[in-house]
């Protein structure tokens, strides 16, 4: 009876809350609605009236990892062929990322210690330029402020997903991304392969259990899906409005995780997202022109793939301009990974060399 009261019945409401918030946002026609809607209207609840939900309330991780594990998956199968006969094209691109990750991980990093007077953990998980539940899960393992990271981590996909959209939408004349009313899932999808996503997102999920695999619940079922798109083993097709209900999901249980931030706090932390996310859209801007030459590629295509914002957002507005989606989603999914590779190496680099 505790368990329902200070867990199951808290929860519902959380989700139902933020299924709320994700509605209105669709309606507003804000990018990435379902996530950030959601992330907002249990964010205010809880900045507002933490009294709300039980004492030392934490949503359910278990529960959390199932949809994690859904969009994991999805995002996997989204690497197709396609997408890899796009690699040789993509190698300066790539080459150029490389540089990228680490360099504005350094600003950043820079901006969050130095303006945001943060602690070393915090600053470090808050300036990565990616892999934003990757970056909480091993920033939340090594003593990192989870309230201000989440937060911070949070802004910057706000700031990029917001800005970027309605600066191309307002640039063409026409709206671009989300709010343009495309969708990165399937045409049709529906229950029909269900039973084969069910098969995939288990094999996933006790895959994230392998120690040595960085934040596993999203990475070991991504994994899985692109090896069941690239050989046919299983077809993965997840309907729209599962996606949504994830990210509704997704989006709540960080939004929980506002309770103790006071309105001082973020105003504070939106500062620091538009200089960070400014000086990261300055340095892909550069590398966009630097590389536009090189590769063949438009600018505003290369500077989208560089834009540090949500996979799925960034290939919608690539969808709304009309170029290969499978061109900017391998850049994103690239940048992921080697946030997710760089971030622990340069953890250890930070903690030899006593930088603080």
């Amino acid at each position: 009876m505790t368990f329902l009261r200070k867990t199951v019945l808290p929860t519902a409401f959380v989700i139902a809350l933020g299924a709320v918030g994700g509605l209105l946002a669709k309606v507003a026609g804000l990018p990435l609605p379902y996530m950030l809607g959601s992330l907002l209207a249990t964010a205010l609840l809880t900045v507002t009236r933490p009294q709300t939900l039980p004492e030392g309330y934490r949503f359910p991780n278990d529960f959390r990892k199932v949809f994690i594990g859904l969009v994991g998956l999805s995002i996997g199968a989204s690497i197709t062929r396609e997408v890899v006969a796009s690699l040789p094209s993509a190698i300066y691109s790539f080459g150029a990322l490389t540089l990228f990750v680490p360099l504005v991980h350094a600003i950043n990093y820079t901006i969050f210690r130095k303006l945001g007077r943060y602690d070393h953990p915090t600053a470090f998980f808050a300036a990565t330029p990616g892999g934003l539940m990757e970056s909480i899960l091993m920033g939340e393992g090594r003593g990192a402020d989870i309230r201000l990271l989440t937060m911070q981590q949070f802004l910057r996909i706000i700031t990029v997903v917001t800005l970027l959209p309605v600066g191309l939408s307002l640039w063409y004349g026409h709206p671009v991304g989300s709010a343009g009313g495309m969708s990165l899932s399937r045409s049709g999808a529906d229950l029909h392969h269900f039973p084969e996503v069910i098969v995939a997102l288990t094999v996933g999920i006790l895959l994230s259990r392998i120690p040595f695999l960085p934040a596993g619940q999203l990475v070991g079922p991504m994994l899985v899906g692109m090896v069941c798109t690239l050989t046919g083993l299983l077809v993965i097709e997840v309907p729209s409005y599962m996606i949504s209900g994830a990210q509704v999901v997704i989006g709540a249980s960080l939004g929980a995780r506002f309770v103790g931030i006071r309105p001082g706090m973020l105003i504070k932390g939106m500062g620091l997202a538009l200089t960070s996310v400014g000086g990261m859209l300055v340095v892909g801007g550069i590398m966009a022109m630097l590389l536009r030459p090189i590769t063949g590629e438009h600018f505003d295509v290369l500077l989208i793939s560089f834009a540090p914002g949500g996979v799925t957002e960034m290939a919608l507005v690539a969808l709304s301009l009309q170029v290969n989606p499978a061109f900017v989603t391998l850049h994103h999914i690239y940048r992921i990974v080697l946030t997710i590779i760089e971030m622990p190496l340069a953890w250890k680099f930070a903690e030899r060399r006593g930088l603080d």
